[in-house]
């Protein structure tokens, strides 16, 4: 680019020569770095509320083992338990994904003259949010009820 225009006319002054999109990238780097960094903020506060989520539930689990060998002894299969557990974690889940969403709905009308070229309650936010922590809520759910169907109804008993 800087050959023709010198071709063109050898006494134009050129400098900082730069493509539209290499404008338009410096122009927005600071809203970029800014979006990475509240999104990697953003997926360890999902991944502390899924730790946070496995702790209760498998605190809670070996807290009630001598209740799963005594559910097992008497006629429960392992679907059952595993149901009963991960029911108790995402029902916690979806009250709180509730509360949530209610204080969320309440905060935005009060945040409304911040937001730029987003509606007050946008959907696409208040859809993809609390299924993904739904996603983790279930994820984190698991292992605590996996154990629980391994409890030996014999061992559960004998324990205590």
């Amino acid at each position: 680019m800087r050959r023709d225009v010198l071709s063109i006319d050898g006494d134009q002054p050129l400098s900082r020569v730069l493509t539209l999109e290499e404008i338009v990238g410096r122009s927005i780097a600071q809203e970029r770095a800014s979006s990475r960094l509240l999104t990697l903020f953003g997926g360890i506060a999902l991944l502390l509320a899924a730790v946070g989520i496995y702790g209760v539930l498998a605190y809670s689990v070996a807290q009630r083992t001598r209740e799963f060998g005594i559910r097992m002894a008497v006629g429960a299969d392992r679907g059952a338990v595993m149901r009963l557990v991960l029911g108790h974690g995402l029902a916690l889940t979806a009250i709180g994904i509730a509360v949530s969403l209610a204080a969320a709905a309440a905060l935005t009308r009060v945040m409304a003259s911040q937001l730029y070229d987003v509606a007050p309650i946008d959907p696409a936010t208040f859809l993809v949010v609390p299924l993904a922590l739904f996603v983790a809520a279930f994820a984190a759910c698991c292992l605590p009820a996996l154990r629980a169907t391994r409890v030996d109804p014999l061992v559960a008993l004998r324990s205590e």
